[in-house]
């Protein structure tokens, strides 16, 4: 194999593609990029039997072939190079060599005989969603998706597809993120988890353009065509919790707040708040006033902020960074908290329509 390329399209490409490398195993295949020429160009592949991802870029082939090189490595000599071209090739042994003017590098490559074949979604359901939407609605549910949760359906993002409707959910054993949008759907209901891994992946190679990406469903995978790349992922299985049972269907006390001016108390008042040094919110709803304390053993500190209130005055405890995650999420001048006692789940809402909703579980204050 020979090929002759542009060093920063193959760097990029290649970084890319290195997200769905494993880095710690016992199969030096897995922890490698597959290189595979093509007409015109070479095929980049990495996959770590949950996720894979594949790319194609323009080169000049002057021998045909495939070979695995260590990713880690490859990325980080390609990275390096100063040239706006490289030459990049194989011998019979796999012995990879990646040169330009003066630098050399020699690599052991890995017969490609082995490698896994990534997965095919055949008779599948396709749907097109806008790349800026689910981009958006990924950033706004991910920080919800529990991580050490011993169900592992709880490790992705819910997927609820309905006429017209996409919704995303995320939940943790606090909390739980909603984010409802409108895209031009017809077809059946449809629901399924991809892991948060994957979606953390898809959300960073997302451009800030507004297109659509393809989505390719199967039985027990999902395809996403994303500006050039193939993301292909396992769903996760099991039975994702019925929330729509924990979210109150009724409210003894309505707020709404300035977001900003409530993110900045908030902040204010948790600089006492370490790993080390743990410690609620108490939040106090008196009339038109929020009263925001906490006490750790580094001290205390307390704050006011003037609010709206409609209904009974209430006092809760709550975890500052939940519900900074949440309101930072909103992007909303204003939003609306809703509550019903001071155990009660807290939710958050917009001030009109129904696009989120953040669910936190309070904590009960000594």
């Amino acid at each position: 194999m020979k090929i002759i390329c542009n060093t920063s399209i193959l760097a990029e490409a290649a970084m890319n593609v290195q997200k769905a490398v494993m880095t710690k195993t016992s199969m030096p295949i897995l922890e490698g990029i597959l290189f595979t020429t093509a007409e015109n160009g070479v095929r980049l592949t990495g996959y770590d039997l949950e996720i894979g991802i594949e790319t194609f870029i323009e080169a000049d082939v002057i021998e045909e072939g495939s070979v695995i090189i260590n990713a880690k490595t490859f990325c980080d000599i390609i990275r390096h190079i100063p040239y706006d071209k490289i030459i990049f090739e194989t011998d019979e042994k796999l012995q990879c060599k990646i040169y330009c003017g003066d630098i050399e590098y020699y690599m052991t490559g890995i017969n490609p005989k082995d490698y896994p074949e990534l997965p095919v979604i055949i008779n599948g359901k396709n749907i097109d969603i806008s790349q800026k939407i689910l981009k958006d609605m990924i950033k706004k549910t991910i920080f919800s998706v529990a991580v050490n949760d011993v169900r592992v359906i709880h490790k992705g993002i819910k997927f609820e597809i309905r006429p017209g409707e996409l919704r995303l959910v995320a939940i943790d054993s606090h909390r739980i993120a909603i984010r409802k949008e409108f895209i031009n759907y017809n077809g059946e209901e449809i629901d399924f988890v991809v892991p948060s891994k994957t979606m953390g992946e898809i959300m960073k190679l997302i451009p800030d353009e507004d297109k659509f990406i393809k989505v390719g469903l199967g039985r027990r995978h999902i395809l996403f065509e994303i500006n050039g790349y193939k993301i292909i992922s396992r769903l996760l299985e099991g039975e994702f919790m019925k929330y729509e049972s924990i979210i109150p269907q009724t409210r003894n006390t309505v707020i709404r707040a300035d977001t900003k001016s409530l993110i900045e108390s908030i902040e204010r008042v948790s600089l006492i708040i370490t790993d080390r040094f743990k410690a609620p919110l108490k939040m106090e709803f008196n009339g038109n006033e929020l009263k925001i304390s906490t006490a750790t053993a580094l001290g205390t500190a307390n704050d006011k902020l003037e609010v709206s209130t409609d209904g009974n005055d209430i006092e809760i405890g709550i975890q500052s960074r939940y519900i900074l995650d949440a309101l930072r999420a909103c992007e909303e001048e204003e939003v609306i908290i809703n509550m019903v006692n001071p155990l009660s789940p807290v939710c958050i809402v917009p001030t009109t329509g129904e696009g989120f909703l953040y669910l936190i579980l309070p904590v009960r204050l000594n």
